[in-house]
Protein backbone atom coordinates (compact mmCIF):
# COMPACT_ATOMS: atom_id res chain seq x y z
CA UNK A 1 0.00 0.00 0.00
CA UNK A 2 1.64 3.04 -1.28
CA UNK A 3 1.70 5.98 1.74
CA UNK A 4 -0.82 8.36 1.74
CA UNK A 5 0.00 12.06 2.10
CA UNK A 6 -1.54 13.39 5.40
CA UNK A 7 -4.74 15.17 5.08
CA UNK A 8 -4.95 18.50 7.27
CA UNK A 9 -7.92 17.66 8.95
CA UNK A 10 -6.55 14.57 10.67
CA UNK A 11 -4.38 17.24 12.32
CA UNK A 12 -5.03 18.31 15.94
CA UNK A 13 -2.73 21.52 16.99
CA UNK A 14 -3.21 21.89 20.47
CA UNK A 15 -3.94 25.83 22.05
CA UNK A 16 -1.02 26.28 24.44
CA UNK A 17 -2.23 29.81 24.69
CA UNK A 18 -5.34 28.39 26.04
CA UNK A 19 -3.63 26.10 28.30
CA UNK A 20 -1.63 28.42 29.70
CA UNK A 21 -4.56 31.04 30.49
CA UNK A 22 -5.94 28.05 32.10
CA UNK A 23 -3.02 27.11 34.04
CA UNK A 24 -2.86 30.49 35.75
CA UNK A 25 -6.35 30.11 37.77
CA UNK A 26 -6.75 28.09 40.73
CA UNK A 27 -5.64 23.96 40.31
CA UNK A 28 -5.86 24.59 36.12
CA UNK A 29 -2.68 23.04 35.44
CA UNK A 30 -4.44 19.66 36.67
CA UNK A 31 -5.87 18.78 33.22
CA UNK A 32 -2.62 18.12 31.56
CA UNK A 33 -2.72 14.69 34.35
CA UNK A 34 -5.79 13.10 32.65
CA UNK A 35 -5.56 10.07 31.14
CA UNK A 36 -8.97 10.14 29.61
CA UNK A 37 -9.99 6.79 32.14
CA UNK A 38 -13.46 7.85 32.21
CA UNK A 39 -13.72 7.69 35.66
CA UNK A 40 -15.29 10.92 36.37
CA UNK A 41 -18.34 9.98 34.46
CA UNK A 42 -19.48 7.40 36.35
CA UNK A 43 -21.00 9.02 39.23
CA UNK A 44 -21.70 12.81 38.09
CA UNK A 45 -24.66 13.78 38.36
CA UNK A 46 -25.17 16.24 35.62
CA UNK A 47 -24.06 13.53 33.27
CA UNK A 48 -26.89 11.45 34.26
CA UNK A 49 -29.11 14.60 33.69
CA UNK A 50 -27.76 16.14 30.72
CA UNK A 51 -27.07 15.16 27.07
CA UNK A 52 -24.80 17.38 26.76
CA UNK A 53 -22.72 17.50 29.63
CA UNK A 54 -19.84 15.04 30.10
CA UNK A 55 -16.47 15.84 32.46
CA UNK A 56 -14.77 13.57 30.46
CA UNK A 57 -15.14 15.24 27.05
CA UNK A 58 -14.38 18.59 28.46
CA UNK A 59 -11.23 17.31 30.11
CA UNK A 60 -10.04 16.10 26.55
CA UNK A 61 -11.11 19.61 25.24
CA UNK A 62 -9.10 20.94 27.92
CA UNK A 63 -6.03 18.87 26.85
CA UNK A 64 -6.41 19.99 23.40
CA UNK A 65 -6.49 23.34 24.32
CA UNK A 66 -9.87 23.86 22.42
CA UNK A 67 -10.83 27.39 24.37
CA UNK A 68 -13.42 28.93 21.95
CA UNK A 69 -15.77 25.29 22.50
CA UNK A 70 -15.71 25.43 25.95
CA UNK A 71 -15.69 29.15 26.66
CA UNK A 72 -18.66 30.02 24.39
CA UNK A 73 -22.50 31.95 25.04
CA UNK A 74 -23.61 28.14 24.91
CA UNK A 75 -21.11 26.34 27.67
CA UNK A 76 -22.09 23.31 29.85
CA UNK A 77 -19.94 24.21 32.59
CA UNK A 78 -22.89 25.81 34.10
CA UNK A 79 -24.70 22.32 34.40
CA UNK A 80 -22.33 21.25 36.60
CA UNK A 81 -23.61 21.01 39.76
CA UNK A 82 -20.03 20.93 41.95
CA UNK A 83 -20.53 17.80 43.91
CA UNK A 84 -16.98 16.87 43.69
CA UNK A 85 -18.48 13.04 42.80
CA UNK A 86 -15.16 13.05 39.49
CA UNK A 87 -12.79 14.42 42.03
CA UNK A 88 -13.16 11.82 44.42
CA UNK A 89 -13.22 9.06 41.45
CA UNK A 90 -10.10 10.46 39.84
CA UNK A 91 -7.46 7.83 39.77
CA UNK A 92 -4.86 10.86 38.81
CA UNK A 93 -6.19 13.13 41.78
CA UNK A 94 -6.69 15.20 38.58
CA UNK A 95 -9.97 17.18 40.38
CA UNK A 96 -12.07 17.95 37.17
CA UNK A 97 -14.27 19.74 38.97
CA UNK A 98 -11.66 22.56 39.83
CA UNK A 99 -10.80 22.33 36.37
CA UNK A 100 -14.37 23.16 35.91
CA UNK A 101 -14.66 26.18 38.53
CA UNK A 102 -11.77 27.73 36.44
CA UNK A 103 -13.54 27.41 33.39
CA UNK A 104 -16.19 28.66 34.83
CA UNK A 105 -14.32 31.46 36.35
CA UNK A 106 -12.46 32.75 33.01
CA UNK A 107 -16.36 32.31 31.64
CA UNK A 108 -17.58 34.58 34.29
CA UNK A 109 -14.09 36.75 33.42
CA UNK A 110 -15.83 37.07 29.82
CA UNK A 111 -18.88 38.36 31.31
CA UNK A 112 -20.58 34.76 29.87
CA UNK A 113 -22.83 33.13 33.16
CA UNK A 114 -26.92 32.55 33.00
CA UNK A 115 -29.30 34.47 34.28
CA UNK A 116 -29.50 32.82 38.14
CA UNK A 117 -25.25 33.06 38.33
CA UNK A 118 -25.79 37.19 37.56
CA UNK A 119 -29.24 37.18 39.91
CA UNK A 120 -26.29 35.92 43.07
CA UNK A 121 -23.37 38.07 41.83
CA UNK A 122 -25.43 41.18 41.80
CA UNK A 123 -27.14 40.27 45.19
CA UNK A 124 -23.61 39.57 46.89
CA UNK A 125 -22.31 42.83 45.20
CA UNK A 126 -25.25 45.15 47.19
CA UNK A 127 -25.74 42.79 50.26
CA UNK A 128 -22.17 40.99 50.85
CA UNK A 129 -24.94 37.59 50.76
CA UNK A 130 -25.10 35.43 48.02
CA UNK A 131 -29.05 34.63 48.99
CA UNK A 132 -31.25 37.60 50.20
CA UNK A 133 -32.04 37.89 53.91
CA UNK A 134 -35.88 37.50 54.62
CA UNK A 135 -37.89 37.67 57.94
CA UNK A 136 -38.13 34.01 56.89
CA UNK A 137 -34.25 33.72 57.58
CA UNK A 138 -34.41 35.49 60.86
CA UNK A 139 -37.49 33.46 62.30
CA UNK A 140 -35.63 30.51 61.01
CA UNK A 141 -32.17 31.03 62.78
CA UNK A 142 -34.27 31.91 66.00
CA UNK A 143 -35.98 28.46 65.66
CA UNK A 144 -32.91 26.84 65.58
CA UNK A 145 -31.57 29.25 68.31
CA UNK A 146 -29.03 30.48 66.48
CA UNK A 147 -27.91 34.09 66.52
CA UNK A 148 -29.45 36.76 64.39
CA UNK A 149 -26.56 37.15 60.88
CA UNK A 150 -24.12 40.01 61.76
CA UNK A 151 -24.01 43.13 59.64
CA UNK A 152 -21.34 42.72 56.83
CA UNK A 153 -18.95 44.88 56.15
CA UNK A 154 -19.82 45.71 52.82
CA UNK A 155 -16.55 48.70 52.53
CA UNK A 156 -14.19 45.60 53.37
CA UNK A 157 -16.59 43.73 50.30
CA UNK A 158 -16.51 46.53 47.74
CA UNK A 159 -12.52 46.78 48.61
CA UNK A 160 -12.00 42.43 47.46
CA UNK A 161 -14.21 42.98 44.34
CA UNK A 162 -12.82 46.15 42.83
CA UNK A 163 -11.56 45.32 39.68
CA UNK A 164 -7.75 45.24 39.60
CA UNK A 165 -6.19 48.17 37.76
CA UNK A 166 -4.41 47.37 33.84
CA UNK A 167 -1.42 46.21 34.47
CA UNK A 168 1.46 48.80 34.82
CA UNK A 169 -1.02 50.93 36.48
CA UNK A 170 -0.48 52.06 40.00
CA UNK A 171 -3.55 52.67 42.82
Amino acid sequence: MPDEPEKKDDVVKVNFDFRRELAEKIEGNLASFCYQCGACVGDCPATMYSDTFNPREIMLKVLYGLGDELLGEDSVMWECTNCYNCHERCPQEVKPVEVIISLKNMLADRGIYPDPVAKVIKTFEETGRTTPLSGAVDKQRERFGLPPLSVVPMDEISLLIEPAPPEGEDN
